[in-house]
């Protein structure tokens, strides 16, 4: 053949197999990032958006993160729920001698006396988005799981062995420390497949506010020869049925071919066994209980959900960081209602939600700087349905809820901040039921917070402390409680005036500014005073007293809902002055606190700590102290230097479900929200994007337009400066454009460069 035409048939080669091999978004999320030292919701495993199980390996023992940990090359367990304080059922397969106590997960194997773990061949270890797998050495077993909302699809390849077994526990270490207990529980072989049972469980003694009933249907592709089990180290070598509590569990003993699989199906809910059974007919039966059709189907939930967002340019690393955080943003949170809409409320009475879901976490503590805006933006139907497990929660139980796991009342964190998040939901147009929401977050705000008949507290504590003074006194409470709440009325200010209440507008919207209370008048810094007024004599700008997780340095930034009274407050100049100098000064430590002190950031002369929630809006304050160009920069720099894409080096900080995998979505598509989306006419602040060009393809369901582009020409590395903005080809006069802007559909063309551009909005932040 002459050169020319096998050049040409290599060349027709090429375009008919590129589009073949080109990569999904599913395919650029590496599932191991972060996840040494990292936390116990956030493992390689395999789950769907907001899937009630988390399916995936533990290999951690009484440590305060639990779960899984990249670096130990052991797993103890394949277990189900990796939700805050919750954990419950862990399945493991073994082979050889029996053993049924796992007492040191994290410990080199040695035999039966470290438990039933199994070293791991690190190599053979793989994750995608609703599939990991594993070779367990010490078993000779291939483990691979995948998983629906409600089901874990298991499949163990066994080697020829007269006693291969499936070991089924209920009680095993999870998160802080000390996990949980099962204080009554029963297992029952209903067929020669079937198991099905329940576990009561108490989270430990930190948590003890939630207690839930786990129930299961287990399901194996082939008869089990005999069922054993055991009960706090008692072993029955053949039964029925056992019931107990504490240290209790089965295990399912098969005669295994080499090389043979067996596949085990779980179905669960917090509602019933009839129920866990209904989960698993209505989202397994149409899979033929079958593991590849249940991996496909969870990959391509994942894919249909991450390709909302279309990248182009930019480098390799950086796609793999944005769809890995993009993942990680719907990876953390729970559904916590049956396919049939049945839950459990806070009262542990039996509900059903007509439509939509019901969620649960851990707290909404400034998801409005990052979750919130990325939800709403990419998935509106998921904060139409956080909003209805709110408006459900104050319907039957009383209260909305900060941290609805499980969805009983955790009393974490500070504040009511799921209220920015169901305002911002009406101000969007994503909830059209104005007076319900404003009757639910108005409670937040009038009413003094309390313990609650179910457990837990809700809403904000000392609220008439807080009234009567004008701040919270550092005799009751700490001194950031006041910022938060203050943030709290502005937000249900800004329901009132949606609903028509302008008095109750005006009197929140005023009480809101009470946060200047607390501002030093001569040091510009938050300080603590007494019921007499006076100030701490020992005040220490980089001292965590009086605030929570953060200190006064971090904590004075704290204003969403007023940054230009925060700039007239401080001073402009001193404004600059002195965040330009935090971030020069925490740029050696990637913003973010020291491994021991990863989630407080409050060491000495500790500036930003972008790895908890208090900092995450720093680089943006630039945008209102007339610095733009300072905004690009530091959001660029955190970008590149705080996120990375290794096991070791994901997130320097608190990956708090999804709030840090949330920041950096947004910001690479050059995006933030200081004010969580609450004024009446929502802004998007402006930075820098990552990428050269980014589509947003929007819900049909809530918003009118079809797609949203983000062009960034001349983008590059050190081209991170803004020169010249036009939204569809009108020039921008301020660093922000109007969420209505966006959703509408249309384009926003960024004009890059190397230096900053001061003139690159015609009239800057500022309004100068």
């Amino acid at each position: 053949m002459k050169p020319r035409c096998l050049n040409l048939l290599l060349l027709f080669a090429c375009l008919i197999t590129e589009p073949l091999l080109a990569r999904q978004p599913v395919d650029y999320v590496d599932l191991f990032v972060g996840t040494s030292n990292s936390r116990w919701m956030l493992g390689p495993y395999a789950q769907v958006p907001f899937g009630m199980v988390q399916l995936g390996p533990d290999n951690q023992g009484d440590v305060w993160m639990g779960g899984y940990e990249y670096s130990i090359h052991n797993v103890s367990g394949f277990s189900h729920l990796h939700a805050w304080t919750m954990g419950g059922l862990t399945i493991m397969p073994s082979t050889g001698d029996l053993v049924v106590v796992n007492p040191s997960p994290d410990a080199p194997y040695q035999g039966a006396n470290a438990g039933y773990h199994s070293r791991i061949l690190k190599q053979t270890e793989t994750a995608s988005p609703g599939y990991y797998s594993v070779y367990l050495y010490d078993a000779s077993v291939r483990a691979e799981l995948t998983a629906t909302t409600h089901c874990g699809v298991h499949r163990y390849t066994f080697p020829e062995c007269p006693e291969s077994r499936i070991l089924v526990d209920l009680q095993f270490p999870t998160e802080w420390d000390y996990g949980f207990s099962v204080r009554d529980a029963r297992i029952e072989q209903v067929s020669d497949t079937e198991l099905e049972g329940y576990a009561d469980c108490q989270s430990g003694p930190w948590s003890g506010w939630n207690e839930y009933r786990l129930h299961f249907v287990i399901r194996f592709s082939r008869p089990v020869d005999r069922l054993g089990g055991w009960n706090e180290g008692r072993i029955e070598e053949s039964l029925h049925a056992i019931a107990g509590k504490g240290d209790i569990g089965v295990y399912a003993v098969f005669s295994t071919r080499d090389q043979e699989p067996v596949t085990v199906c779980t179905g669960l809910s917090l509602v019933s066994v009839g129920q866990a059974r209904l989960n698993m007919e209505t989202e397994l039966a149409p899979l033929d209980y079958d593991f590849d059709r249940t991996a496909a189907a969870a990959r391509e939930c994942w894919n249909e959900l991450l390709g909302r967002v279309e990248i182009e340019g930019g480098r390799e690393t950086d796609r793999v960081k944005f769809y890995t955080n993009l993942y990680r943003a719907y990876a953390g949170k729970q559904t916590w209602s049956d396919v049939d809409g049945s839950y459990i409320d806070a009262g542990e009475h039996l509900r059903k939600v007509e439509s939509g879901a019901m969620y649960g976490g851990d707290a909404f503590w400034n998801t409005y700087w990052n979750l919130n805006g990325l939800w709403s933006l990419l998935s509106p139907r998921i904060v139409d349905n956080w909003v209805t497990t709110q408006l459900e929660m104050f319907r039957w139980t009383g209260w909305t809820c900060k941290g609805p796991t499980g969805l009983e009342y955790s009393g974490i964190m500070e504040g009511s901040h799921e209220t920015a998040l169901m305002v911002a939901a009406c101000q969007k147009g994503i909830r059209k039921d104005k007076e319900a929401v404003y009757e639910a977050v108005h409670k937040n705000v009038t009413v003094p917070g309390a313990a609650h008949p179910g457990g837990g507290s809700a809403g904000n504590p000392l609220l008439d402390i807080y009234e009567r003074y004008g701040y919270m006194p550092r005799e009751y409470g700490v001194v950031s409680k006041t910022l938060d709440y203050a943030f709290d009325d502005w937000c249900v200010a800004q329901m009132a005036k949606a609903v028509g209440d302008r008095k109750e507008a005006r009197r929140l919207e005023a009480r809101s500014k009470n946060y200047r209370n607390v501002f030093h008048p001569d040091l510009k810094y938050v300080v603590q005073r007494d019921t007499a007024g006076r100030w701490d004599p020992s005040f220490d700008r980089f001292s965590n007293a009086g605030f929570i997780e953060g200190n006064s340095w971090q904590y004075s930034w704290y204003v969403p809902h007023d940054m230009a009274g925060l700039v007239e407050l401080v001073g402009r100049e001193e404004f600059n002055r002195r965040l330009e100098e935090g971030f020069e000064k925490s740029r050696k430590h990637r913003f973010a606190a020291h491994v021991f002190d990863r989630t407080m950031g409050q060491t000495a002369e500790f500036y930003i700590n972008h790895g908890n929630e208090v900092n995450m809006c720093t680089p943006y304050l630039f945008n209102y102290s007339g610095k733009p160009w300072l905004a690009q920069r530091w959001a660029r720099e955190i970008l590149d230097g705080f996120y990375g894409a290794t096991p070791f080096h994901g997130w320097e900080g608190d990956e708090d479900e999804g709030q840090l995998g949330a920041w950096y979505v947004m910001s690479a598509m050059g995006l933030f929200e200081m004010d969580g989306g609450c004024s009446v006419d929502p802004k998007v602040e402006l930075g820098s994007p990552l990428f050269d060009k980014i589509t947003i393809h929007l819900d049909p369901d809530y918003y009118p337009g079809r797609t949203f582009t983000i062009e960034a020409r001349n983008n590059s590395p050190e081209n991170v400066y803004v020169q010249r903005a036009t939204l569809n080809g009108k020039r921008l006069e301020e660093p922000r454009i109007p969420f209505a802007e966006i959703v509408r559909g249309g384009t926003l063309v960024l004009e890059m460069g190397p230096a900053p551009a001061p003139d690159c909005y015609r009239r800057n932040a500022s309004g100068d």
